[in-house]
């Protein structure tokens, strides 16, 4: 589906049954107090002009919550990272926070305090300097390992809408760097190229060309080898997922940092760690993918993923200023104070970030290492269920990526049906299970992904599994035109 809508012409404007004029439908009493017997409950929702008159705020409330009921079960969707759970006192704090506009500064200094009172100091320097807050992305800095000694200058940051902004703006900043490099080279500038897993989709709004390294029939992440090979005078830098959409794998940051050392090669890496930023430091302590690595320069991770926050927050981190090119940075005034603002999205609600807030302070390292081991511990669980069912397993376990299973049939099983049947066939009992094609030059493979979430208890995974093998056993007692007619 496209989330880009058009403006209907009067000749697309149609009713779903045609007559309605003709029907003689007497306007209902103009005095009820009851929803279902006001006029507007005899009406259409508006959805193409906006109406000329106006609705009672209960009717105009029942009217839109009986329309948004054929929505599905949030709880239900396994295919979306994003978070559907948080507690009711977080939830509390991000609806009194809803009417407060983030970027002002000035107007709402308690909640920039929130954000900025938390900010630590060794020997009178700031740890870290953020373009906003401060506690916030402190802590999630020294999640990631920024450099905080006396000898090493400020972090950098900045909070956004989502992962996507955070990664545009980390590219974008490469990009910038750069050019800089180049212009004061003497040499053009003109045709820069970023290398990255086909899964990204960050560089093509930049005017940047995207130089893919293609996953196989047998492996689903960037070969880093086959990474440093694709570098040119015009590459601004790497990009590294720390989680693939298509399996949950982690790629080798480490490995593309360390053949760019031995190689001698001037070359940037910014991590994409969406969803894996959150994960890795409480499953994989050890893994070296962040600012423990040389040429890692900025990470982007998402809030509302395995950050555990609503759908609206996300965070970009550079590892110091020399890295986010100082033309890029708005400096203002008009709101009443100076500050300083690098984002796609100037004004934007404060109920995110404090229900980031929350999350952190709330759970602490020992909160969020638990849910996460909860994660894992169930996703290994239907990993293994997974395999008694006959399906083979492209996701790796134990904590070595996200806690998500990906999954296909055997091709040996010579099976009349395919991954889109099953995905068909598990939504009848309100399961949202994605089946899609991995990605170009493996795109022949078909899969299936679940993706565990925080409110995916054991006890709903074993009924996902008993519905899952109901569904293989209705296909399997089907033919093939009878499957094909029933998906369309």
């Amino acid at each position: 589906m496209v989330h880009l809508s058009k403006v209907p012409k009067e000749s697309d404007v149609n009713t779903p049954v045609h007559g309605l004029d003709d029907l003689q439908i007497s306007d209902a009493d103009e005095s009820t107090t009851a929803v279902y017997g006001s006029r507007f409950a005899g009406q259409d929702l508006p959805k193409h002009e906006m109406p000329e008159g106006e609705m009672p705020r209960e009717v105009a409330y029942k009217m839109i919550k009986d329309d948004l009921s054929l929505d599905g079960n949030p709880i239900l969707n396994l295919a979306s990272f994003v978070t559907t759970y948080m507690e009711d006192e977080a939830e509390k704090l991000m609806v009194e926070a809803m009417a407060k506009n983030f970027i002002d500064y000035e107007q709402y200094p308690q909640t920039a305090d929130i954000v900025t009172k938390s900010m630590r100091f060794n020997g009178g320097k700031p740890l870290f300097r953020w373009l906003g807050f401060g506690s916030l992305a402190t802590q999630i800095g020294r999640l990631f390992n920024a450099p905080v000694d006396d000898d090493s200058q400020h972090a950098f940051g900045t909070s956004c809408v989502g992962s996507s902004e955070a990664i545009i703006l980390g590219t974008l900043a490469m990009k910038k760097k750069w050019q800089n490099k180049r212009k004061a080279e003497g040499k053009p500038h003109d045709k820069p190229n970023i290398i990255m897993n086909s899964a990204v989709q960050a560089a093509r709004y930049l005017d940047v060309e995207e130089r893919y390294v293609y996953c196989t029939e047998d492996r689903f992440v960037i070969d880093p080898e086959e990474t440093v090979k694709l570098i040119d005078e015009n590459t601004i830098g790497i990009c590294v997922i720390l989680g693939t959409t298509y399996t949950g794998e982690y790629e080798d940051v480490k490995g593309v940092n360390d053949l760019l050392i031995k190689k001698k090669i001037d070359c940037p890496i910014h991590v994409d760690a969406a969803s894996g930023g959150f994960v890795a430091p409480f499953l994989n302590p050890d893994l070296e993918w962040d600012f423990r690595l040389e040429k890692v320069v900025s990470i982007n991770v998402s809030g509302h993923k395995y950050g555990l926050v609503y759908p609206g927050v996300g965070w970009v981190l550079w590892r110091s200023p020399e890295f986010l090119p100082h033309e890029l940075v708005f400096n203002i005034n008009y709101l009443g104070a100076d500050q300083a603002s690098f984002t796609l999205n100037f004004s934007k609600g404060a109920s995110q970030i404090i229900g980031q807030y929350y999350q952190m302070i709330r759970l602490g390292k020992h909160g969020y290492k638990a849910i996460m081991m909860n994660l894992r511990r169930t996703a290994d669980y239907l990993t293994k269920a997974m395999k008694q069912l006959g399906f083979l397993i492209l996701s790796k376990g134990d904590g070595h990526g996200l806690p998500l299973v990906a999954f296909r049939l055997d091709p040996k099983g010579k099976h009349h049906y395919d991954e889109f049947a099953i995905a068909h066939q598990v939504r009848r009992r309100g399961w949202v299970i994605p089946a899609y094609t991995m990605a170009p030059h493996a795109e022949t493979m078909k899969l299936l992904r679940v993706v565990v979430r925080e409110d995916f208890s054991l006890s709903r995974c074993d009924q996902l599994v008993t519905d899952i093998k109901t569904a293989i056993e209705t296909l399997d007692g089907m033919d093939k035109k009878s499957i094909e007619d029933q998906m369309e």
